[in-house]
């Protein structure tokens, strides 16, 4: 369709607030940022994820300031296997499935050679510094250029490869400030990965990452002995390790977009590549806000529910079914969920504060839902809760199998756990 297909749905004013959630996403919430150059739908894919009204338009630089919001990845809620009403107070079950809220960060588009000022420069990857991991949006059908404008035939590969490497660029940038001072008092101190932690703090790049990179790449035991090529690749190979990565092969709904994604499949065979169309999940969201479908987000359908659509309307929705069929999803919520639980290795447990009812002390059933690391113990549980809680920390209790489990319990994808504590 020639007319963006979201402007079509446009009857209800977008309402949008977190501040209930602030606390929960400040204490476990990793962050999703959004990276691409101009003008390939990464602010309708932000608008798409978090339904928070952005600056939607066809040049380069829409987005000047970063734009926050949260948006919900999606699990199984436990309440339908064990046959209860929950009442969640942290995230929101529909259908049996528990939407739970992430941080989603989207910065203006970046150009070649950001990471020496060109386009708006450093100050957009510097939006991008907490993120935990990032989602690269690409125009899959190549009708914009490396810097956003309109072209024809341009291949999205390309788009990738500059994009790692102004991200590589720009971690290196950091690295290589004051290097040899740093590698002099690492040699003295013989603690070079405690100074490149350091000096690389504020990406959110650990010590036990930098160790990583550093024996990945084998480097001489000798800082002071590295070459600019060693720093760059130890950037590279930081950014690999710390800031891991998810295509989203966007504007898929294009005729020339599958031999795009093909490409791009075949290419970048190390990421996950998943075709999206943010207009079209959009124009979906939009449409349900109206009262005029219902959209399923599990089965990725929609039933029309309103009588008075109008023929634009209607050919839309059409538009909408043909490329569900084909595609089977617009891609938004397996970009999120594949970039929570499989990027950054995370799963969903929900404490309780009464183990038979499923409780907190409120009778409020399955209340909170935490997203947390593969390896999280209950103890490391009790502490997102309360400080004071894992202080006293007891032991926990597995609440399906009323069974007591230690302060070393690795946590399971979905268990509900009840922390006991001392008074």
């Amino acid at each position: 369709m020639n007319e963006k297909i979201y402007f079509i749905f446009i009857r209800y004013k977008i309402r949008y607030s977190h501040n209930k959630l602030k606390k929960y996403l400040s204490e476990t919430m990793a962050i999703l940022g959004l990276v691409g150059k101009p003008n390939v739908g990464k602010s309708t894919l932000f608008n798409a994820m978090t339904e928070k009204a952005v600056d939607i338009a066809n040049y380069p630089f829409t987005t000047i300031n970063p734009n926050v919001g949260i948006s919900y990845i999606t699990t199984p809620c436990p309440c339908k296997e064990l046959n209860l009403k929950c009442n969640p107070q942290n995230s929101k079950c529909i259908d049996g499935i528990r939407h739970i809220p992430v941080e989603v960060v989207d910065v203006a588009g970046l150009v070649p050679e950001a990471h020496k000022g060109k386009g708006m420069g450093n100050k957009f990857l510097d939006d991008l510094r907490q993120a935990d991991a990032f989602v690269l949006v690409v125009d899959a059908s190549g009708k914009t250029d490396l810097e956003g404008n309109p072209t024809e035939n341009h291949d999205p590969v390309e788009d990738v490869k500059f994009l790692l490497k102004e991200l590589d660029m720009w971690i290196y940038g950091i690295l290589s400030k004051n290097w040899d001072k740093l590698a002099r008092r690492g040699q003295q101190q013989k603690n070079i990965v405690k100074i490149i932690a350091e000096q690389l703090s504020g990406l959110n790049i650990s010590e036990e990452d930098v160790k990583s990179a550093i024996n990945t790449l084998s480097l001489d035991e000798n800082p002071q002995r590295w070459r600019e090529e060693d720093l760059q690749n130890l950037a590279g190979t930081l950014r690999k390790i710390s800031k891991p990565m998810i295509i989203a092969a966007n504007k898929a709904d294009h005729p020339d977009a599958m031999e795009n994604i093909k490409r791009l499949k075949e290419e970048f065979k190390d990421y996950i590549v998943i075709p999206t169309s943010a207009e079209i999940e959009l124009a979906l969201r939009r449409a349900e806000k109206a009262g005029l479908i219902k959209y399923d987000r599990v089965k990725n359908d929609f039933e029309i529910v309103s009588d008075s659509l109008n023929e634009a309307q209607r050919n839309a929705l059409e538009y909408i079914r043909e490329y569900l069929k084909k595609y089977g999803s617009t891609g938004v919520q397996e970009v999120l969920n594949r970039a929570y639980f499989d990027l950054l290795d995370m799963i969903v447990v929900y404490p309780v504060e009464d183990e038979n009812k499923y409780s907190d002390k409120k009778g409020n059933v399955l209340p909170d839902s935490f997203l947390v690391k593969k390896g999280t113990t209950a103890r490391d549980l009790a502490y997102m809760i309360h400080t004071e809680i894992g202080d006293k920390f007891i032991y926990a209790i597995d609440a399906r199998k009323k069974m007591r489990v230690g302060a070393d319990y690795q946590l399971k994808d979905g268990d509900i756990i009840k922390i006991v504590s001392a008074k």
